[in-house]
């Protein structure tokens, strides 16, 4: 039998409000209440402003991260979030989705280490 260790989960976000793409303060806050969705304990958090645009935030969580990096100028950002344990990672990409309320949204969801059990 085999048992992934973690759950991957990369949220691809189109056509998002440039103004939120470019502000690391609301993204942060936005991961923040994902991870809280997801049934993670925060750890911390590191936020980078870009110039002329765009930011990239990466919530470090006890069960792994979940991140963002952004591109106002084309109203679109890349997320992950990365878990284990008994958390909901999907639950806190629902949140991502509430938050940022995208046009449109691509979700793909990978096991990570696999591997056998007894």
């Amino acid at each position: 039998m085999r048992e992934s260790l973690a759950t991957h989960v990369h949220l691809e976000l189109w056509d998002v409000d440039p103004k939120l793409l470019d502000d690391p303060l609301r993204l942060e806050a936005a991961l923040l209440e994902a991870a809280r969705a997801a049934g993670c304990t925060v750890l911390g958090s590191v936020k980078h402003q870009f110039q002329p645009h765009g930011a990239s935030v990466v919530v470090l969580v006890a069960e792994s991260h979940l991140s963002i990096h952004t591109w106002p100028e084309h109203g679109y950002a890349a997320a992950d979030i990365l878990t284990c344990g008994k958390t909901l990672p999907e639950e806190g990409v629902k949140s991502l989705i509430g938050l940022m309320k995208p046009a449109r949204h691509e979700v793909r969801r990978y096991d990570r280490g696999n591997v056998r059990t007894p």
